[in-house]
């Protein structure tokens, strides 16, 4: 029987690379976003390897999540698989200096999002006895650095969700993992510094950091394993990086 996967995040970085590979390999894909150009350009891509369901939303507005999900056509409404990717960084300050807006995006976007879609998807899956879970998290939430406070407090907090749901899902047979990346080149870094390209880019000089589609393949070969194993918690880092703030940069 084909599955079903649900992931959000998916109009740049690792949720398109995913969404990409698992098309590839002949899983119908339930693609979500905020950007609605950028889905409907990707679903054309798509379309021609799987069937594909754009749902356009953010999941920060709980009520929108729900109903949005709830409103899925029949032939997607079995989710077999759900890539909690969605997240962002907003800013590099101190604690003292943060800004509230940016903390508000962090904690909605990384944690509450989250929470949301995964909580209108999860009764399906209970109720079937099974279904797996794949929540992106990041080495920001195995250690703290400078700057780093609310990100890598919202991060933290998904390695925390994380055991929590595998925890209560153990009796109905529901995989529950996560994969936590180091640096992967994406828009994240543009977006942490609110568009200032130049900047971005001096994250990833002098190395070579992770691709979406490394994190893409490790995403994959986690779900394809035989239903009784279940990896629960992935750290990967590009193998110049040996911690949030060890970098080995040559240039």
């Amino acid at each position: 029987m084909k599955k079903t996967a649900f992931i959000t995040g998916a109009t740049s970085g690792i949720g398109k690379a995913t969404a990409q590979l698992f098309a590839a390999n002949g899983i119908r894909l339930i693609i979500c976003g905020r950007r609605t150009e950028l889905l409907k350009e990707l679903k054309k891509e798509l379309e021609p390897l799987t069937d594909v369901c754009v749902l356009n939303f953010d999941v920060r507005d709980k009520d929108i999540v729900s109903a949005t999900i709830e409103s899925l056509p029949k032939e997607f409404r079995h989710i077999d698989i759900l890539i909690n990717n969605a997240g962002n960084a907003h800013g590099l300050d101190p604690i003292e200096k943060g800004s509230l807006e940016d903390w508000d995006a962090m904690l909605d976007i990384n944690v509450k999002g989250l929470l949301y879609v995964s909580r209108a998807i999860l009764p399906q899956m209970v109720e079937r006895n099974s279904g797996h879970i794949i929540n992106i998290g990041s080495t920001a939430g195995k250690e703290v650095y400078p700057r780093g406070n609310v990100y890598c407090a919202s991060k933290h907090a998904v390695d925390a969700i994380n055991q929590g749901m595998r925890i209560d899902l153990n009796a109905y047979g529901i995989r529950v993992g996560a994969v936590n990346p180091g640096l992967v080149e994406t828009e994240f870094s543009n977006v942490r510094f609110k568009g200032d390209a130049k900047r971005a880019k001096t994250v990833y000089k002098g190395f070579q950091p992770l691709k979406p589609e490394d994190i893409a393949n490790i995403i994959f070969f986690v779900i394809s394993q035989p239903s009784h194993v279940n990896i629960a918690d992935l750290v990967v880092m590009p193998t110049a990086q040996a911690s949030s703030t060890i970098v080995n940069k040559t240039i």
